[in-house]
């Protein structure tokens, strides 16, 4: 196949996994609430996870939504940088892809801090009804978000991997070839 068709292949898998994930954050954003407004309106024991579900839903909400609203446009953007210039794409897509990979590692560095705050809140304050609670709502929105991360992750190093086995085929200058992964 054309490398250039390739990458127009690339970035359409790319991008409509993100939308579908980004969905999958406001899903999990409204449920997070929808469950926190339910233990507080109940006087559930469980109130107390109310506040970290909610503080990471909203985080979920914000992503997910500026991610699905912005999703479309880039990929169109992309498409049409493509036809008109390979070289131009690559030397553009590579960098601020790289950029989105270390906010990853940071991202997984913090929901990791995150999850072992929640468990060991969960282990040492049993005994403290509020404080066991806010501990299992971080150490589940953390996990998730995790999960959600690292699927993310894996979905960005595999495009990143296109784009430069792409630009080493146009003769990119700054794209590696696929032989320097090995």
């Amino acid at each position: 196949m054309d490398p250039v068709n390739e990458m127009h292949a690339a970035v359409i898998t790319y991008f409509a996994a993100e939308k579908k994930e980004s969905l999958l954050f406001l899903m999990t954003g409204g449920a997070a609430i929808a469950a926190s407004l339910w233990f507080w309106i109940t006087g559930s024991p469980l109130r107390g996870m109310g506040w970290p579900l909610v503080a990471v839903a909203l985080i979920q909400l914000v992503v997910g939504w500026t991610v699905y609203s912005r999703t479309d446009r880039q990929a169109r953007d992309l498409h049409t940088l493509l036809a008109k210039d390979p070289t131009s794409c690559v030397r553009a897509e590579v960098p601020r892809m790289e950029t989105v990979q270390k906010n990853f590692r940071i991202y997984k560095a913090i929901e990791i801090v995150l999850l072992a705050a929640g468990l060991a809140g969960m282990f040492f304050l049993r005994d403290r009804q509020a404080l066991y609670a806010a501990s299992l709502g971080l150490a589940l929105q953390a996990g998730l978000m995790l999960v959600f991360d690292l699927v993310a992750e894996r979905r960005a190093d595999v495009y990143v991997e296109q784009i430069r086995r792409l630009g080493w085929r146009c003769r990119v200058v700054g794209a590696s070839s696929p032989r320097d992964n090995i």
